[in-house]
């Protein structure tokens, strides 16, 4: 693994579980205005960002790059508390630049490792000229078998 391709890794982990740790930190010690029950704060706010964490932490490309759909959750949270509830602005902000970095790190290694593992999507005009080619030999088998 590339250099740069291992910082972005340890940016997108440490930031990872800095966010595990903040959220429950958050929910459960500084939060003042507690008006739902342990279960649903557990199952709403701390289950969706743990999912993708065996995946991060063994450094797999893939459940970096669809673990950005989940950090997405609560960046939209940190911004909603942020503008709606003044009293939590800061603990929002917390949260939305942990968000922010673990969604950098995440993206950036889901990429580089990916192109170091040769995982990349080709683009479309060589899928398309690799089926030309494909249907085209097909084609012509099919003449010289005489059908």
């Amino acid at each position: 693994m590339a250099p740069d391709t291992r910082n972005y890794r340890y940016l997108a982990l440490i930031c990872h579980l800095l966010l595990v740790a903040w959220i429950a930190v958050w929910q459960f010690a500084l939060s003042t205005t507690q008006t739902y029950s342990l279960i649903f704060i557990v199952l709403l706010y701390l289950v969706p960002i743990l999912l993708p964490l065996p995946g991060v932490i063994k450094g797999k490309p893939y459940t970096h790059a669809w673990a950005n759909f989940v950090v997405l959750y609560y960046l939209m949270h940190g911004c909603t508390v942020a503008y709606a509830v003044p009293a939590e602005r800061l603990y929002a902000v917390i949260e939305i630049l942990l968000c922010t970095g673990m969604f950098a790190g995440c993206s950036v290694f889901a990429r580089k490792r990916g192109r170091e593992l040769g995982l990349g999507i080709k683009k479309l005009k060589v899928e398309m000229a690799e089926e030309k080619a494909y249907f085209e030999g097909q084609k012509q088998q099919g003449t010289n078998n005489g059908e």
